[in-house]
Order: C-alpha cells, then sequence, then structure tokens
C-alpha cells in the first residue's frame, strides 16, 4: 500500500514535508520524498566557477585573534588560487591513489587546498587534528596514512606537528607542505604556481563518479575506515538540501560562522558545500565549545551573527548559559539567525527548552530549531526536519532523492539508506564494502528509527538509538541506549557530560558518567583550579547526582528506563582508544571495554564509590 503525505509549513524558509510510504507485507516500511530530487552539478568545482564571475563576493573569512580583522578571500581570488595549486598538484603527480592528506584544522588555506585537488579530480582527505595533536602513539593516524599513501601532506603549522610528522615519516614519500613552518613547503609558494593548461582540461574530466574525498569515520562505531565520497555524494546532497530550505534561493546574503571540523561530514560537506553551492560567506571559527576556547566563538559571534546557527549539543550547552549572561548578544542572537541548526548527536530536552526560553525572553518568539540525519556515508543528508518540530529529537523526512527502508527488528526499525548520496563503499576495503549492503542496494546505516506519529509519516522520524548498542536486562527488557542517554543527560543536567549505560543481562541500569567539571566546581562551590578527583568527591556534588537520578526515577517507566546507581569518571574519554570523537560523540561500547574495572565497581553492591537512589543505599 502506498500513502502520500504532506504537512503545512507556515514560515517561508522551508518546503513542505512531502512523503511516500510503501507498506510491504511483512512490515517492511519504504520511505521516500514525493518530490523528486532536480538535476546537480556534475563537480563541486563548477559552483565555484560559477560565483567567480562576481568577483566582489566574499567566500571564506578568518583571524588570527579575536582582536585581528578578518581576513577574507574572495569568489574570484579563492579560484585563481586554486588553479595555482591545482597546477602544482598536477606536477607533482598526485592522483586517486596518492591524494592529499589534510592533518589541520580548519582554515583558509586548508580550503583552497582541498578545492584545488578536487578540482582536477584529485582526492582530499582531511584527518581530525586530534589524531596528530591529542594521540600518544599515533597508531591511528600511521594506519590512516598507510592506507592513503598521498602524494602531498599539509598542515597550517610545521612546529605543532612535528612529532606526529615525525612518527608517519616512513610511511610514505608525500612532500610536506605548510602555511607556517621552517622546512616544509610553503604553502603561499604553491598558490602563486602559474597556471597550467592542463588545468582546464583536467577540470573538464571531472565526472560525478569521481572521488572528491575520502571521509575517515570518526570511530564511533569501530576502527576509522576510509569513505569514499564521491562529486556525485556531494553535490546531490546539495540539492536536496536546496529543495528542502528553500530560502536559500530565494536570497544571496548567507552567512555562516561555523567551527564544525572538515575532517567529518557536518561540517565538510553539509556546512561548507552548503555555502560554496549558494555563493554565501563562511567564516572559519577558531574556537571549540570546549572550556577555554568557547570564548573565541563568543567573540566571533559579537563580530558575526550568522544566518543559521550549526552545532553540536555541547555548543548548544555553552551557548545558553553565555547568553543567559549577554543581553546584548542574546537580542542580536535571536533577532537576527533564521533558524538553529543542531546534529552530531541528540539534543538533550532541557536544552531546546531553554534555547526556546531564552528566545521568547528576548524577541517574543521562539526560535526554529531543527535537525538532520545521516552518517558519513551519506554525504552526509539522509533526511531533513525541513519544518517546525514541537520537541528536541525530529530528525525529519526523506530529502529527494534519497529512500529509506524501515526494517523490523525486534520491537524497533532499522533503517537503510539508498540514493545518490550515499557512498559507492570503502577504499581498499572490498569485503567490508560488501557487507555494507543489502541485496536491495540499500547502506545498513545500523541505526534504529521511530515515527513521530505512525498514521503521519509527514511529521518526521525520531532517531531511536544504535541497533548494535541496546541490550536486554535480565528481566528480558530491551533498553533503548540512545534514548535512554539523552533523558538521563537532561535529568542530570547540568552536572553531566555525558554518559554512558551499563547493565547487560543485569536486574537494573547503570551509568558511567563524564561530569561536566565546571558545573560540578560552581555546584559545590570549589575552586576553578580543583582537581577531578575532588570535584567527583565533594558531597555536594554526588548529593546532585543522586538527585538527578531521582528525578529521572520519577518521570515514571520501568526498569528500562532509570538507572539506579551512577559512578563519575575522573578520567575523561580517550581519543587514542576512541572512546571520543572531537566532535564530542561518546562511543558506548569502547568506553565500556576500556573502562570495564569502572563497570565491575559501579556493579559491585557493596562498592563505596557509586551514587544510587536512596533505596538502593
Amino acid at each position: 500500500m502506498t500513502v502520500v503525505r504532506e504537512m503545512a509549513v507556515p514560515e517561508t524558509l522551508f518546503a513542505p514535508p512531502r512523503v511516500i510510504a510503501d507498506h510491504w507485507a511483512d512490515g517492511t516500511i519504504q520511505l521516500r520524498s514525493a518530490v523528486p530530487l532536480q538535476d546537480y552539478a556534475r563537480c563541486v568545482g563548477e559552483w565555484l566557477e560559477h560565483w567567480a564571475q562576481m568577483p566582489d563576493r566574499i567566500f571564506l573569512g578568518e583571524r588570527v585573534s579575536v582582536d585581528a580583522p578578518w581576513r577574507t578571500v574572495t569568489y574570484a581570488d579563492a579560484l585563481q588560487q586554486v588553479r595555482s595549486v591545482a597546477s602544482w598538484i598536477l606536477a607533482q603527480g598526485l592522483s586517486e591513489q596518492h591524494p592529499l592528506a589534510i592533518l589541520s584544522d580548519n582554515g583558509v588555506d586548508h580550503a583552497l587546498f582541498t578545492l584545488a585537488a578536487m578540482h582536477i579530480g584529485v582526492p582530499a582527505s582531511a584527518i581530525s587534528p586530534a589524531y596528530s595533536l591529542m594521540s600518544k602513539d599515533f597508531d591511528k593516524l600511521k594506519g590512516m596514512i598507510e592506507l592513503l599513501d598521498p602524494g602531498a601532506i599539509y598542515v597550517a603549522a610545521e612546529q605543532p606537528f612535528a612529532k606526529a610528522l615525525a612518527a608517519i615519516k616512513p610511511l610514505h614519500r608525500a612532500k610536506i607542505v605548510a602555511s607556517d613552518g621552517d622546512t616544509a613547503i610553503p604553502f603561499r609558494t604553491i598558490a602563486s604556481t602559474p597556471e597550467d593548461s592542463a588545468i582546464a582540461t583536467a577540470f573538464a574530466s571531472v565526472t560525478p563518479d569521481t572521488i572528491a574525498k575520502f571521509l575517515f569515520t570518526s570511530g564511533s562505531t569501530g576502527t576509522p575506515k576510509a569513505v569514499i565520497n564521491t562529486q556525485r555524494m556531494l553535490t546531490a546532497s546539495q540539492q536536496a538540501k536546496a529543495q528542502t530550505w528553500t530560502f536559500l534561493d530565494q536570497a544571496r546574503d548567507l552567512v555562516i560562522l561555523d567551527w564544525l571540523p572538515w575532517s567529518h561530514t557536518f561540517g565538510a560537506n553539509h556546512n561548507f558545500n552548503l555555502v560554496l553551492r549558494n555563493g554565501g560567506t563562511l567564516y572559519i571559527d577558531s574556537g571549540k565549545p570546549l572550556p577555554g576556547l568557547f570564548a573565541t566563538s563568543l567573540a566571533n559571534l559579537r563580530s558575526v551573527i550568522p544566518s543559521v546557527y550549526f552545532n553540536v549539543p555541547r555548543g548548544f550547552d555553552m551557548l545558553i548559559a553565555a547568553l543567559g549572561e549577554d543581553d546584548a548578544l542574546c537580542r542580536r542572537f535571536f533577532g537576527e539567525v533564521k533558524f538553529a541548526f543542531y546534529a552530531g548527536a541528540a539534543l538533550p530536552q532541557n536544552l531546546w527548552d531553554a534555547m526556546q526560553a531564552l528566545s521568547h525572553k528576548a524577541v517574543g518568539r521562539a526560535l526554529p530549531m531543527v535537525s538532520a540525519w545521516g552518517s558519513t556515508e551519506t554525504s552526509p543528508l539522509a533526511t531533513d526536519c525541513h519544518f517546525r518540530a514541537d520537541r528536541s529529537g525530529n530528525i525529519g523526512v526523506p530529502t529527494p532523492g534519497t529512500e529509506l527502508k524501515l526494517v523490523p527488528s525486534g520491537d524497533k526499525l532499522e533503517v537503510r539508506v539508498r540514493g545518490p548520496n550515499v557512498t559507492p563503499g570503502y577504499w581498499k576495503m572490498p569485503d567490508l564494502t560488501a557487507r555494507a549492503f543489502d541485496d536491495d542496494g540499500f547502506y545498513l546505516i545500523g541505526d534504529a528509527v521511530k515515527f513521530a506519529d505512525p498514521d503521519h509519516p509527514e511529521r518526521g522520524l525520531f532517531f531511536d538509538g544504535r541497533v548494535a548498542e541496546d541490550f536486554k536486562l535480565s528481566s528480558g527488557t530491551w533498553v533503548s541506549v540512545g534514548a535512554l542517554r539523552v533523558a538521563g543527560i537532561a535529568a542530570l543536567a547540568p552536572l553531566a557530560q555525558d554518559i554512558v549505560l551499563t547493565g547487560h543481562d543485569r536486574d537494573s541500569i547503570g551509568f558511567l558518567v563524564f561530569p561536566n567539571l565546571a558545573a560540578c566546581r560552581a555546584h559545590a562551590g570549589l575552586p576553578e583550579t580543583a582537581a577531578a578527583a575532588d570535584v567527583i568527591a565533594s558531597e555536594k556534588v554526588r548529593a546532585g547526582f543522586a538527585q538527578g537520578l531521582a528525578r529521572l526515577k520519577a518521570k515514571g517507566g520501568g526498569s528500562s528506563t532509570y538507572a539506579t546507581r551512577a559512578l563519575l569518571l575522573a578520567e575523561p574519554p580517550s581519543v587514542d582508544d576512541g572512546e571520543i570523537t572531537d566532535k564530542g560523540y561518546i562511543n558506548q561500547r569502547a568506553v565500556l571495554t576500556r573502562r570495564a574495572d569502572a563497570v565491575a565497581r559501579l556493579q559491585d553492591d557493596a562498592s563505596p564509590q557509586w551514587i544510587g537512589l536512596p533505596e538502593t543505599r
């Protein structure tokens, strides 16, 4: 049976969601947009060539400090430098087999180098700086470099990456390029390379199936893999976005201020390409939602109010606190931002509510809050919430050109994805690629979803956890890890930074908690210099967590909806061991494996370390 549903959207920002739902006899539901995907660009370079015809339009901006002026680059300047850098790339013989690897964080030179490679059909691979700057053994970085065998490696500054470069030196023959360094080839040198006449031919030879990027998975679900991103994936994804965010074609004043890393699909394929496809301006935020770095983001926000505000849940948490203390910035933010977009992880409802309360106080209306869903393998857009949802967590409906297959799996619906935005596979991993797709060509993403309203699919879907993360209690009751994690963080707010669930085959659920140390110190009246061990030992802090556990249980529900005890972790999550990504996503399985001793202490009834509900002590 096929059902076509449409929902009205009062705002002029978005197209109304229109969904076709096919119900199969075995309980499978296939969802797709009722709106066909329109023609998309041959390659990303076509966008740059188009906007460069408007010579004064600003493309990129960055600054070295919050007191410095913005250094800007127009589309015309960018294209000129891209062609020069591409000429150098051609001369060095870079190719699909010997791509460009970038180890640094976001920056103008990073962007130009990447665009230059893609302009002539050479893949670029931005690798998370955490693997170079936070790793102790560089094992993951070494594995990535061995897999790629790059022809050139770029770092913004040589000195901070010296140890990483030394560790990988025996593994490649690449030329090292840096914007700031003593021994590397200066980026300004290659950016002044005379343009080769072969550039036009190379650009014309790029097809939608040409590999544009190798993006490594974040490691949130296993060992990082190089995901093939074709030009088709990137341009089809942005065409679908343009058909859902209709305001993009109605105005040419798109301004984005963004920190999200280009080593991940959210920052690179969604946000950066959104700007490039629509002729907008991207101001690169060198801050991050981390203690000591978010002040930079706030200073940049005071300088540039974006058209759309993008962030992950931790960023919204810190933004809410800052806006609550700065009335002027709060009024500007909610008065000028069209809407806010969250992704990377589910947004706890308490943060959603706090954003709405601030918006009402500042401008007398609620700021639209939207999200989307996908992965590195879907470049990343598979669903988009292009309508006003009534609560946090709605990931929307399939975008034009994307099909979802919802397959019954126990009491859940496992979701699979097919479309021009989906990867053809993993680089040099044919066996893994074969296992990643079902017999109908749908990508097995490993997530579960549920309908906001099963009778009205146009009202969107909710993320319902990772299929592999969920577990059963000894009673046989399934625990939805994704949903309970979000509810737990909200109940423990603001003391919990993140939580990991335990309880497989046990009578009750336990939380391993990464505490928000700054909030805990403030709660207990401790100095900012108080050590983590002293913070989590504070009776006031422990009492605060006990009250949070009680609040969660008081919401009602069975044993699968609350935790009876929690253990606070003094050691932050480890990048080397795959416990966390630089977007802040926690790998539940990696934490449970690495911290088996903590799990044992949490489950030991005699241990004095865990915090429990009153009736459990």
